[in-house]
């Protein structure tokens, strides 16, 4: 890929629309490029059908086409798939395919690394190198399409890194992804997940960004929010949960994911399971139990399933919709807090 060019898959309709404009050829070709790019992945800007060559070539020298290189790739014996991806640049990203009844959700990264440092997530542990692109986060959806058996039909911004630090970029690929003249996803089929990003949660708010919200609690007081997600420090746990309570106010009482990731002995007590019932009292939301993916190195622990079970009866006793979700890829490390990509792993390694 030309670094200096602007990606043709990070762009949108419009900005389609405008190349035809300016290379002199009619805006019904902008459909072209589109189903081309996102209907049949098509990443030859030579091999797109029924373009007028003024058009072909006027992209070729104003924009550029790129395909990251899957350099391995894992699957679990659940379904689950995990794709790493070498961008233009060199550098690697995890994104995973998980498999359902005839359909997948493919989990998106943002970053390569992750700036946040949450205690229970492997990401953290690489730090940040960088932000990615809207072109490389519509590529990784592009390379899993490619692979899948089945159409991906969801999306999950919760892979590497945290999405509302990306602001920009990612609201530019949740635009694409979402446009039905883009890649055509419904708006409640993308969801993205923060770990408290709280003035970003109100600039979703204030730009309707056309997906669910996802956030990352896992713990019900501040002291323990503090050790476990530090942005706690700058954003507690009343602060985050007003401006959910405001998201979902501005969006017509949509319901909210609360992610709650269970470690043993130090959030999932039965005094959490009633505080965390307070603290989501008639927010409507639905909350997410994730036992803790180990990794090496962690000092964390999954609770036991009579520990989990206990907890979740004490929500659904006050009416709260909560499920305890499965891990899924636990043996390729494609679970949930445990993408770190193969290459920074082997780098910390050596040093």
């Amino acid at each position: 890929m030309k670094s200096d060019l602007p990606p043709l898959i990070g762009m949108s309709f419009e900005q389609m629309v405008q190349l035809c404009h300016d290379a002199g050829a009619k805006p019904v070709h902008a459909e072209r490029i589109v189903a081309s790019l996102f209907r049949y992945y098509n990443s030859d800007i030579s091999a797109i059908p029924e373009l007028p060559n003024i058009l072909r070539s006027y992209l070729a020298e104003h924009t550029s086409m790129f395909e990251p290189e899957c350099t391995a790739l894992q699957q679990a014996e659940d379904g689950t798939r995990k794709l790493l991806l070498k961008m233009p640049d060199g550098r690697e990203v995890e994104t995973v395919l998980i498999q359902g009844p005839g359909r997948l959700t493919q989990c998106i990264s943002t970053q390569v690394g992750c700036a946040v440092g949450c205690t229970f997530c492997l990401t953290a542990t690489a730090g940040l190198t960088r932000n990615l692109s809207a072109a490389e986060m519509a590529a990784q959806v592009i390379a899993g399409q490619k692979i899948g058996d089945f159409k991906v039909r969801n999306l999950v911004l919760m892979g590497m890194g945290e999405p509302l630090h990306n602001y920009d970029e990612v609201a530019k690929f949740v635009r694409i992804a979402s446009d039905p003249k883009g890649m055509a996803f419904s708006p409640n089929r993308i969801t993205l997940s923060t770990s408290g990003m709280v003035p970003a949660i109100y600039r979703m708010i204030e730009d309707k960004l056309p997906c669910n919200l996802a956030v990352s609690l896992n713990a019900t007081t501040d002291e323990v929010r503090d050790r476990v997600i530090p942005i706690n420090r700058k954003y507690p746990i009343h602060t985050l949960l007003e401006a959910v309570r405001a998201y979902i106010k501005a969006r017509g009482n949509k319901r909210v994911l609360i992610e709650y990731v269970m470690l043993a002995g130090v959030n999932d007590t039965v005094e959490d399971a009633y505080r965390l019932c307070e603290l989501v009292n008639g927010m409507g939301c639905t909350v997410n139990l994730l036992p803790f993916n180990a990794f090496e190195g962690s000092p964390f622990q999954s609770p036991d399933d009579a520990a989990l079970s206990a907890f979740r009866e004490i929500l659904v006793a006050a009416n709260i919709i909560a499920v305890v979700r499965s891990s899924r890829g636990n043996e390729i490390s494609a679970a949930c807090g445990q993408l770190k990509t193969e290459v920074a792993q082997r780098r910390k390694s050596a040093a």
